[in-house]
Formats: structure tokens, C-alpha cells, sequence
């Protein structure tokens, strides 16, 4: 009897959803079948309820008026129950098996996905602090999915999981040893997308796989990660969400020393500093106009301010690439992915450019025409860009804690 999965993809206002057939005999290997897609945005706002089918056609377009369901995990209440009832629906008489979810932080101890309990659920809840912004918004359609169905299995999927093969010297903080066992250390995120990158090079161009290579996932938040014989060695990423690449809205790599300035000269507050370095920094605040690349690229020559944020932005990615060359020892293959990296050719170009001296060859054609393969025959390094899939990867990660 055919089953189905849900995959789960939550955000503090949005959540990205999957639906995929799971076959009799099916295992976590298996090529996946997605029935559906779609988006729930502006939670607790404005509900806008978005689903197409495999081939992309609309299943449904739909905004309401939120009911009252208050703050925080609440709001996830009412268009949970929407989702879910649409989900039903859809399915007719098919079971649904389980739900995946995206959770953001794993902290040291779940490296693996794990069956939601109410002990687990706690444990997680307990990790806010590691990720303020982003844990309370994994978590609260699982609190919701509790409440509505309490029998559905549900699965907690890490973005922190896979990096868990970082070797210790890239984990590793230089504090007091006193906040390493606090668990304060480098996690790196983008997980479940560096997960699926890796399974498509497995599966694809295994010469990549077995060797050294750079993913670029570089969409309104990014990083990069190292792989090496298919397993993370580093990444940009490290304690939170904050570090390394320049972002839409956050600040990327910083001297900490500002964050003293901002305490001790100007008198701020937590909960100010964290809303300049989440919300108002990255090319939004370099640029004083945008997070949005596209708006970027339309004032790029009008505004210094704008050509100084996209300067930046290639200039560390750049920069930081290098930084994972010579963790991996040399480069073997750069994959650009995410919303930026599928889709922004001028910055895939420059940023090819910057990296000319590693021995890359960009293919100006092939870049522009958005192939796979947009690298030079001549270029050391091999160049693609591979869709991402972070809700395949939840299935899979479904499938293998349920077997």
C-alpha cells in the first residue's frame, strides 16, 4: 500500500512543504516521488497558501485573514491546520506515514535524526539560545502538529547534523575551556543542503565526490562548506547563523571587538544588537536600500553604496573560499546552489573571476545560459550549479529513523 511523507521546511513567518509518495518496499535509497510542493508565508501576518504539483501546476492560491491564534508557536496553529487538512485531501485514502522537520541546531547531541517525543521536543527547545531567531520557528509546527494530531509520527531533521565530521580543530573555539563543555563551539548550518549536494555528487560525478570541493549555497543567508571525500571538513558557518559569508540582512564574519563598541561606547542593549546583526546588517545595510539581490543588481552604477554592498559581498565570498582551500589542500570542484547561486549569473561570474588564480575557467556561455557544467574544458577546477533539495533530504532522513 502507497504511503506518504511529509517534508517540513519552517522559518519564524514562512514554511516550505513537500509531499512525496512512499512506494511498498521503498527505503531511504530510493529515488523520491513528490506529489506536491509549496509555501505557507506571512504567518501570523497574513496566511498565503501556495502548492503546486511535480509538473508545476497550481493545486492551490489561497490568503485568509489570520484568526487570533496569538505569538510565537501559536501562529503556527491555524495555517497548520489548513495545511494539514489540504494535505488530507490531497492524499485521499493514503496513509501519511510520518513528518519531517527542518530543525536548525542540533547542539553536540542529535547528529542524527531522532523521533520527536516530549523529551526530545524539550532537549531542542532547550538549544534556543544557540539559535534565538531561528530554533523557536523549527519548532513550533512540531508543538502545533502535537496538539492537532498527536499520533503522527514526526522526525527532527538537523542542519547542524552533517557537520558533525568537522575535525576538532575546526569545531573548536578559542575561549576559556570552560565554554567548550557549554557546548559553545562551531557548528556550521545549511546541513540538509550540503547533505543533498553530496548525494547528487555521489550519484553523479563521483570524481567530485571522492574529491575536494567547495559547495557555495548562497541564497538570503549563506555559507560555504569543504568536502572531502563527500564528508564536511569545514565551513563557514560556526557557532550561529551570524558567521562567515556576507548575507541579505546579517553581518557575516565581525570582530568581535564591534559588538564591545556597540555594549560599552553607544550603550546598547542585547536585543538591539541582535536585531542590527540578524536584521539591518549584510547588503541591506552596506547598501542602505536592499537585501534583495535583484533590487541590487537593478541600482548596481547608480548608487556607490550599492556597487560597495555587491563588492563586499564577492569579496569575502572570495576570500573565504580561499580559506576552504586550504582546509581541503587544493580544490577539485566548486558547486554553486540556493536562490543566488542557481539563478545570479553576474555573481557566479564574479565570483569565478576572484578565483581565477585557484585555477578556475568560467564558461561565460554555459554561466549565462544557467547550465550544470559552466566551467571552461581547460579549468582546473570543475564548476556546476545543482538545484538544491533540503526537503528530499528530509524524506530520506524520514525513511531512515522510521526503518
Amino acid at each position: 500500500m502507497t504511503r506518504a511523507v511529509l517534508a517540513l521546511n519552517a522559518g519564524s513567518s514562512s514554511l516550505k512543504f513537500a509531499l512525496f509518495a512512499i512506494e511498498p518496499g521503498e527505503t531511504a535509497a530510493s529515488p523520491s516521488h513528490r506529489i506536491a510542493s509549496g509555501e505557507l508565508e506571512g504567518i501570523g501576518i497574513h496566511p498565503h497558501f501556495v502548492a503546486h504539483d511535480a509538473s508545476g501546476r497550481v493545486l492551490v492560491d489561497e490568503k485568509w485573514t489570520p484568526v487570533a491564534d496569538g505569538a510565537g508557536d501559536t501562529a503556527h496553529h491555524g495555517p497548520m491546520a489548513a495545511l494539514m487538512e489540504w494535505v488530507g485531501k490531497q492524499l485521499g485514502s493514503v496513509d501519511l506515514m510520518a513528518v519531517g522537520h527542518r530543525v536548525v541546531h542540533g547542539g553536540p547531541e542529535f547528529i542524527a535524526p531522532v523521533r520527536v517525543t516530549p523529551d526530545v521536543l524539550a532537549r531542542l527547545a532547550a538549544l534556543t539560545p544557540f539559535a534565538p531567531l531561528h530554533q523557536p520557528g523549527s519548532l513550533a509546527p512540531i508543538r502545533a502538529l502535537l496538539a492537532q494530531h498527536p499520533d503522527l509520527p514526526q522526525v527532527a531533521c538537523f542542519d547542524t547534523g552533517f557537520h558533525h565530521t568537522l575535525p576538532p580543530v575546526a569545531q573548536a573555539q578559542a575561549l576559556p575551556r570552560e565554554y567548550a563543555a557549554r557546548g559553545v563551539r562551531r557548528y556550521g548550518f545549511h546541513g540538509l543542503s550540503y547533505e543533498y549536494i553530496a548525494s547528487v555528487l555521489h550519484d553523479r560525478v563521483p570524481h567530485l565526490a571522492q574529491g575536494r570541493t567547495i559547495v557555495a549555497h548562497i541564497g538570503s543567508g549563506g555559507s560555504l562548506c569543504a568536502l572531502k571525500d563527500g564528508r564536511s571538513i569545514d565551513t563557514t558557518m560556526g557557532f550561529s547563523v551570524l558567521d562567515g559569508l556576507v548575507m541579505g540582512t546579517r553581518c557575516g564574519h565581525l570582530d568581535p571587538g564591534v559588538i564591545l563598541y556597540m555594549l560599552k561606547e553607544e550603550g546598547l542593549g542585547a536585543a538591539e544588537i541582535e536585531n542590527i546583526l540578524y536584521h539591518r546588517s549584510g547588503l541591506l545595510g552596506v547598501s542602505g536600500v536592499s537585501a534583495d539581490m535583484r533590487d541590487l543588481h537593478a541600482r548596481a552604477g547608480i548608487s556607490p553604496e550599492v556597487t560597495q554592498a555587491l563588492d563586499l559581498f564577492i569579496y569575502r565570498l572570495a576570500q573565504q573560499a580561499g580559506a576552504m582551500m586550504a582546509a581541503l589542500q587544493g580544490l577539485d570542484g566548486l558547486v554553486f546552489t540556493a536562490g543566488i547561486g542557481e539563478h545570479d549569473a553576474l555573481i557566479r561570474a564574479a565570483i569565478c573571476r576572484q578565483l581565477e588564480w585557484a585555477g578556475v575557467r568560467l564558461d561565460a556561455q554555459a554561466n549565462a545560459a544557467h547550465r550544470e557544467i559552466i566551467s571552461m574544458p581547460d579549468s582546473t577546477v570543475e564548476v556546476r550549479v545543482i538545484p538544491t533539495d533540503e526537503e528530499t533530504t528530509i524524506r530520506r532522513h524520514v525513511l531512515m529513523c522510521l526503518s
